[in-house]
């Protein structure tokens, strides 16, 4: 069996508070000449069925990126976990896939990999993870997810939940590791940013 990527919807994760940026809003950073999250959509879109992104400001400048949007449900900046949250409840497809907004390098086999792995662990989630200085860093805003954790996931929230390793560890969980660690190189500040675009 393997998961075909009609059957996976993709959401670009935006709705941070960028406060390690001074602020504002990630998604929408210049990054050789269009915004960070578009760059991410459109490595991500050929990868799966359906996009969507999950954003909390500037609605219409991300609405005109061409797909829908979704705000989080929960109030104040959640985290991570809320932008999952609202792409389960609107995801169509048996399985969902989520990547940040500020890295806009990832790997073009990510899907098909985090699918591969899912399966043969007979997995719920799939994860990425990279080799740094000789240990695996768990990268879990990259993961392939079932969409039937939905309902675990809110209750993780009600009960005041909002480190996604800690949810995602209730789960079984598959992980592949990319060798390109450059390739999850994320801007979470302006120096960054400008590191990216060299």
């Amino acid at each position: 069996m393997r998961v075909d990527h009609s059957e996976i919807t993709g959401v670009i994760l935006a709705g941070g508070r960028g406060s390690r940026m001074g602020g504002v809003d990630k998604g929408l950073q210049n990054h050789l000449g269009m915004p960070l999250a578009l760059h991410a959509l459109m490595r991500l879109a050929p990868q799966v069925g359906e996009t969507m992104i999950n954003a909390n400001r500037n609605l219409g400048a991300y609405e005109s990126m061409g797909v829908p949007v979704w705000p989080d449900t929960t109030a104040d900046f959640a985290g991570p976990l809320a932008g999952m949250l609202v792409a389960l409840e609107r995801c169509q497809t048996p399985y969902l896939v989520t990547v940040p907004c500020d890295t806009p390098n990832f790997p073009l086999d990510l899907v098909e990999r985090l699918a591969a792995a899912l399966v043969e662990a007979d997995a719920e989630i799939a994860m990425a993870a990279t080799m740094e200085d000789g240990s695996v860093q768990t990268q879990p805003v990259f993961s392939l997810l079932k969409t039937e954790l939905l309902e675990s996931l809110i209750r993780s929230m009600q009960s005041g939940e909002r480190k996604i390793d800690r949810w995602m560890g209730q789960h079984r969980c598959a992980q592949v590791v990319f060798e390109d660690a450059d390739a999850f190189f994320n801007a979470n500040t302006l120096s960054e940013l400008q590191k990216l675009q060299r």
